[in-house]
């Protein structure tokens, strides 16, 4: 019979019930951990248990963290620390975190932890940079003045400050051509996705071509991304303006996207959302190495898994792509992903050598 350690009421309230604000992954992780907690080490009732399922049929972002984090305490025990605390002597290990009565509780074994760096040493190793400066008149004569091709390789982002002292940073396998002039600061979005933090320069434009279109700011944080011949921008900061490059009868007005703005375009339909600044920056969670699904289908979340690994999840039936999933995952470990499916979905994995293909059970 489990020895039960005293429960710390500021962690935890064996009574009351456990609940979080609406999608705040932090929270979510943290309310997963104290039902752990709670069903390890307190009288476990059937109104508990009810409770329980309650809590994870409201949201599969609820059931995702419990998945992990009850996988967590299997194989580590790390996560007793939520009910007994740290008693060992020194420092608590790396990979602790701390909740609002300022204990330190950590949620992850230790392969977990020491993978966090390697996504950024990878990063570091495989953006190829080629940079070549121009000649000629240079600014008086408004020639250009400085060009580079970034590009990074499929699993790894890359950052890099622009001449003009901007930034971009790109996803994975993704590349850009970067010219700028006296006159104009031009970027040609070539493949996959880049964020970009603009200097202010109200007499240069910073210029994104994507496509046939034109994503214009002046100082501004935004994101630009090329799926074949559609196209999303997510404007994080200041306005950005989404011009199109065609003429005669196809032209189409411009349009301005303020900080929160989401626009897709997909051929010649242009669909413009507004959503909480906070909605906005987790589609930009790729920076950071997570991928981020909120209610999103599972071939949804397969093909954005497909962008960061070459070893491709195939959806083997319609059943199962239209499975919901929610909750933020190591974008460079689909095999974890492919491993929570299986324990709380009705999925099957079917594992070869280059992909993993997903069937509903």
């Amino acid at each position: 019979m489990k020895q039960r350690p005293p429960l710390r009421t500021a962690v935890m309230d064996s009574s009351a019930p456990i609940d979080h604000p609406p999608g705040d992954s932090r929270s979510i992780e943290q309310c997963a951990a104290e039902w752990l907690a709670r069903r390890e080490f307190n009288a476990w009732t059937n109104e508990d248990e009810a409770a329980l399922q309650a809590w994870l049929g409201a949201d599969t972002g609820h059931r995702v963290a419990f998945l992990r984090l009850q996988a967590a305490w299997s194989e580590s025990d790390r996560l007793q620390a939520l009910a007994a605390g740290w008693r060992q002597s020194g420092p608590p290990p790396r990979g602790y975190w701390t909740t609002p009565a300022g204990e330190r509780i950590e949620l992850a074994p230790r392969a977990a932890t020491r993978r966090t760096r390697l996504p950024h040493v990878a990063a570091a190793a495989v953006l190829l940079i080629t940079c070549t400066l121009a000649t000629g008149l240079g600014w008086r004569a408004y020639n250009r003045v400085d060009s580079a091709h970034l590009q990074t390789a499929l699993g790894a982002t890359g950052t890099l400050p622009l001449a003009d002292g901007s930034q971009a940073i790109l996803a994975s396998d993704s590349r850009i051509d970067v010219r700028l002039s006296r006159k104009q600061r031009h970027i040609a979005l070539e493949q996959g996705e880049a964020f970009f933090s603009v200097a202010k320069d109200p007499n240069r434009p910073f210029v994104v071509a994507a496509g046939g279109h034109d994503v214009v700011a002046v100082g501004t944080r935004f994101s630009v991304r090329r799926d074949g011949p559609d196209l999303r921008v997510v404007v994080t900061e200041g306005t950005v303006r989404l011009e199109s490059r065609a003429t005669g009868s196809a032209a189409r007005p411009a349009s301005l996207l303020p900080a929160g703005s989401i626009a897709i375009v997909h051929g010649e339909d242009v669909l413009l959302r507004s959503v909480a600044l906070e909605d906005a920056e987790r589609l930009l969670d790729w920076r950071q190495g997570l991928l981020a699904f909120r209610d999103t289908t599972l071939a949804e979340a397969a093909a954005e898994f497909n962008r960061y690994n070459a070893r491709k999840l195939v959806i083997g039936d319609a059943e199962a792509g239209a499975l919901r999933i929610g909750g933020s995952f190591r974008a460079d470990n689909a095999t974890a992903f492919v491993r929570l499916l299986e324990q709380g979905f009705p999925v099957h994995a079917e594992h070869t050598g280059d992909r993993i293909v997903l069937r509903s059970r």
